[in-house]
């Protein structure tokens, strides 16, 4: 059963895919989490092979598992936070009546910029991104890949051009970070501004 919110801005669609950069991914649903948003999350099964890889998170096998594992890890309850298999074609990020009014794919592989920009439509996270674009609504997509091949800028320059916003994972370095989590909160604040949720982890440009 899914629980959806009159107030479609305080629910957010996030999706994890198979690139590098599952820090991200995870910080940002920490921080939505904290800001009172209600949360559609789903992970490709690229993102569950790379998740033990780059954070030492090992899923459960079963879906109701991973989500009570999830629930536990980010102290939300299953009114706040809910996992979606890519198979699920009736919940509601799949129906431009049901969808919130913001996604974030982060990180965001080049195999799934590639089936956003041509409509594929193969799973859920997919449907989801061709739902917001259709919608108008809000899409962010965060790459993590380097060197980019014309194929990929090809497909990035396609999404802008249909209002989706690609905002690379690139941090950068005159907050003068001490360490990896200052470089994943830069992406991360980055990407909440975006989203228009106020955020305390980097400093706007010009403040002490």
């Amino acid at each position: 059963m899914h629980i959806m919110s009159n107030e479609s801005a305080q629910a957010v669609t996030l999706a994890l895919t198979g690139a590098s950069g599952a820090p991200y991914g995870l910080r940002l649903l920490q921080m939505l989490l904290h800001a009172g948003k209600r949360v559609y999350l789903m992970m490709s099964e690229a993102a569950q092979i790379v998740l033990p890889l780059e954070a030492d998170i090992s899923l459960p096998t079963e879906q109701s598992e991973q989500q009570r594992f999830l629930q536990n890890r980010f102290q939300a309850d299953e009114q706040q936070l809910h996992l979606l298999g890519l198979k699920e074609w009736t919940s509601p990020v799949a129906s431009g009546l049901g969808a919130p009014k913001s996604m974030i794919i982060c990180p965001c592989s080049t195999g799934t910029l590639s089936a956003i920009a041509t409509g594929a439509s193969t799973n859920l996270i997919q449907r989801a991104a061709d739902v917001a674009i259709k919608e108008s609504n809000q899409l962010i997509l965060v790459p993590r890949e380097t060197p980019l091949s014309a194929i990929h800028l090809g497909h990035m320059l396609t999404l802008s051009r249909l209002g989706v916003t690609i905002l690379p994972a690139s941090p950068g370095f005159y907050h003068q970070p001490k360490g990896i989590d200052d470089l994943i909160d830069f992406v991360v604040a980055r990407i909440l501004s975006q989203l228009g949720v106020d955020q305390s982890l980097i400093a706007p440009w010009g403040d002490s």
